[in-house]
């Protein structure tokens, strides 16, 4: 099975910083990087840069207002990155849940071996 994952949206996403920015966003329904970095440990050249990347990969999207841009997180996008990750999740389910199955298979192979007589052969 191959899954559609878009890796520029989930390398946006992957930053811890860039997360909190969307987090913000959310909870406020808008934002600029000067009113972003007085609530981050970073500076406002930083949140620029960060909201930047949002941008590109569609998370976010800005408008003019004033001297600066207004932020807010574009849903859809924010959607199909969600619909993403319970794809991935799926998948990996799948993946682990068989890896159980073939652990538990071993398991049951070496515990019966286990009533084997003293040189491995079986009993007579």
């Amino acid at each position: 099975m191959s899954l559609a994952v878009d890796d520029d949206l989930w390398s946006a996403i992957g930053d811890p910083t860039r997360r909190r920015l969307i987090d913000l966003l959310l909870s406020d329904g808008h934002g600029t990087a000067t009113s972003l970095s007085e609530r981050l440990p970073v500076t406002r050249q930083a949140v620029a840069k960060h909201l930047g990347v949002l941008d590109q990969a569609g998370l976010v999207h800005g408008t003019t207002a004033g001297r600066e841009k207004l932020y807010r997180v574009d849903q859809e996008q924010l959607a199909r990155a969600v619909g993403q990750l319970v794809e991935v999740g799926t998948a990996w389910d799948g993946r682990l849940g068989r890896i159980r199955r073939i652990a538990e298979r071993i398991q049951r192979e070496a515990t019966g071996a286990a009533g084997t007589g003293d040189g491995g052969e079986p009993s007579p």
